[in-house]
């Protein structure tokens, strides 16, 4: 059965909001169209699904946001640093997360999805996608405006198998 696009936003959107608010203590909303893809160094971490429908979950972010996500993950204060592996794995983690609750909100319209483990990469101008395919994917896009201070953009590219 297919999910449609507004289903997927709604679903995106509450997933983000729950693990950001609940599991990162930092509040999300879904941000003004006009912002920018994030620019200079960012993470992008993916996570890929199978099923009746088969895709990528993305968030990409700038370091800065991306450190900003794991202080809050592991209770740390702004001065307490990070190395590279914890930030990475946090991003990776909220890939997770977000995609564990988008999973559980669409599950009942698209049957069990398989999800693989989180990738993050390190780089710039990074973008989410599923390559070239014969069937049609489509891509929900949402840029977030995370505590009034960051943006981030989550992305969900799918089609049907």
């Amino acid at each position: 059965m297919m999910v449609d696009e507004v289903c997927l936003n709604e679903a995106l959107l509450a997933g983000a909001t729950e693990v950001f608010e609940t599991m990162i203590f930092m509040d999300v909303r879904a941000s003004d169209e006009k912002e920018q893809h994030p620019k200079g160094n960012t993470l992008l971490g993916s996570i890929t699904f199978t099923g009746e429908m088969e895709g990528c979950l993305g968030i990409c972010c700038s370091v800065s946001c991306a450190k900003a996500i794991a202080q809050n993950m592991l209770g740390l204060t702004k001065a307490e640093e990070l190395d590279e592996a914890e930030i990475t794995d946090a991003i990776g983690e909220v890939a997770n997360m977000v995609m564990g609750s988008v999973k559980s909100r669409i599950q009942e319209t698209v049957g069990n999805l398989n999800v693989s483990i989180p990738t993050v990469v390190r780089g710039r101008s990074l973008d989410n996608s599923l390559g070239d395919h014969p069937n049609p994917t489509r891509k929900t896009l949402m840029r977030l405006n995370i505590a009034d201070e960051y943006t981030a953009e989550l992305s969900l590219w799918h089609r049907q198998s």
